[in-house]
């Protein structure tokens, strides 16, 4: 018999930048690692407006299923197609984020990070979370 594993997944929604801002804030210095997920705002039917945002967001969260590491996933809208486009959009300009494109993940305080089309491809995935050994 295999001796039980404490691996713990904790998965987080974010819905604007607010949110996203109190989150990193209350962050601790130290602990599992956090990676961020961001896509364009939920439609009525609970698909991101972002068309490859639709296609990685199943991808990611299969994977994540399948992850044995313990980390903290967070979901974070960016906004309606409006406000991301807006070059004055606070995920655009935030040091601390820097997107470019959506989706994008990034390790928060690493420089491990997937953009675009990358989101949607498990051996980027895969390697992403091999680098995680803290």
């Amino acid at each position: 018999m295999v001796g039980k594993c404490k691996i713990k997944k904790t998965i987080q929604n974010l819905n604007n930048y607010e949110e996203f801002s109190v989150y990193v804030n209350g962050l601790p210095e130290k602990g599992h690692s956090v990676y961020f997920f961001f896509t364009g705002s939920k439609k009525e039917n609970g698909r991101s407006w972002c068309m490859y945002c639709q296609i990685a967001e199943p991808i990611v969260k299969a994977y994540l299923e399948e992850l044995k590491k313990s980390v903290i996933f967070v979901f974070v809208q960016v906004g309606d197609p409006t406000t991301w486009r807006d070059r004055a959009c606070p995920f655009r300009t935030d040091a601390r984020t820097k997107l470019l494109v959506i989706p994008t993940i990034i390790k928060w305080k690493g420089v491990q990070r997937l953009e675009g089309e990358q989101c949607a491809k498990r051996d980027l995935l895969q390697m992403m979370f091999e680098e995680e050994e803290d």
